[in-house]
């Protein structure tokens, strides 16, 4: 099981989801606790230049640093530095970032997290109740692309409680080293590449990147047998495994022909992203997870789900789909995590 961060303060919002198939928020820990965000009536932080410890070591973009230990006493206020800029999207509040970082204590630099040993950035939304609020007010505005030092004191961190099972004190600043990778609004869609849809028994898809949902023309009365997963967009990004949990935008439609955009459940246009947890996933419709597994991040993917690896003969109460439905997906793979 992958060890949650210690950033992270609660199950981001925002979630869209399949009927039964959870929040998408089962990523838990034993290694690590789940701590509260900063309290809402906490007035935003004034932000300053310093003063900030060096990073002496793994000073290029996506390398793992090494930062000294602070000296004398930090700000009382949020220290925020431009380490390298960056020349990507600005980050707004509510986008998912996509970042690497180290996180240590400023009176003793010991680190008590960070991303780059465990190779896998990490994906989360700058949103408050989500992640600790010096991460909020750090990062908002800032490009994707770029590295940004912060210290962090306890009013905007982990509060008076701290974070014992990270060795974190209550009166501790902490100092945090980010990579911004990549960011994500509910406008984003997959970037691929287009691949020829040369099959006439299949749905039709839109190769449109607007963050508008994609076209889906159902010309064929009768559906294939089998799940088909087929690229529509392939970016080159890397597979996703059948154990993460996806950012996508998604659409779900039932098979009809002449079916061309009434979907039962749909992230495109609703001001949402979606985080489907794949092993949740599998117990409700697991040719949805079947057929994103194995597909390159920054895809989308049109998936045909047939009706024994869909809802079957049990379909969600008061929705629109039928016994023996088959469903067709449109999946934009944003990350994975």
């Amino acid at each position: 099981m992958r060890r949650r961060s210690l950033l992270l303060a609660a199950v981001p919002a925002g979630l869209v989801t399949l009927a039964g198939c959870g929040d998408g928020s089962s990523e838990s820990s034993k290694a690590s606790a789940s701590p509260s965000a900063s309290p809402s009536s906490v007035p935003p932080p004034k932000i300053v230049d310093g003063p900030l410890p060096a990073i002496t070591a793994g000073t290029k973009f996506g390398e793992k640093p090494t930062v000294a230990k602070g000296t004398g006493e930090p700000s009382k206020n949020l220290a925020v530095r431009t380490a390298i800029a960056g020349s990507g999207r600005a980050i707004a509040e509510n986008d998912f970032i996509v970042a690497n970082y180290l996180g240590q204590i400023w009176a003793t630099a010991k680190v008590f997290d960070n991303s780059y040993d465990r190779k896998a950035p990490l994906v989360m939304q700058l949103a408050q109740g989500s992640l600790i609020d010096g991460w909020r007010y750090a990062l908002a505005g800032k490009k994707a692309g770029s590295r940004i030092e912060m210290a962090v004191p306890p009013t905007w961190g982990y509060g008076k409680a701290g974070n014992p099972d990270a060795g974190i004190k209550g009166t501790d600043t902490l100092v945090f080293v980010v990579d911004l990778v990549d960011s994500f609004n509910s406008k984003s869609s997959s970037k691929g590449k287009p691949v020829a849809q040369n099959d006439a028994s299949l749905p039709k898809i839109g190769t449109e990147t607007d963050g508008s949902a994609p076209s889906v023309d159902i010309q064929q009365p009768d559906p294939p047998k089998k799940l088909v997963s087929n690229y529509v967009l392939e970016g080159d990004g890397p597979e996703v495994k059948a154990s993460q949990t996806i950012l996508c935008q998604f659409q779900g439609l039932v098979w009809k022909k002449g079916n061309k955009g009434k979907p039962f459940v749909a992230t495109y246009g609703t001001g949402r992203l979606s985080q489907l947890s794949l092993e949740q996933m599998q117990q409700v419709v697991k040719g949805l997870t079947d057929g994103v597994t194995g597909k390159k991040v920054g895809s989308r993917v049109l998936i045909v789900v047939p009706p024994d690896q869909g809802y079957g003969d049990n379909p969600p109460s008061g929705s629109p789909i039928k016994k023996d439905s088959t469903l067709v997906f449109t999946v934009d793979i944003l990350a994975a995590m």
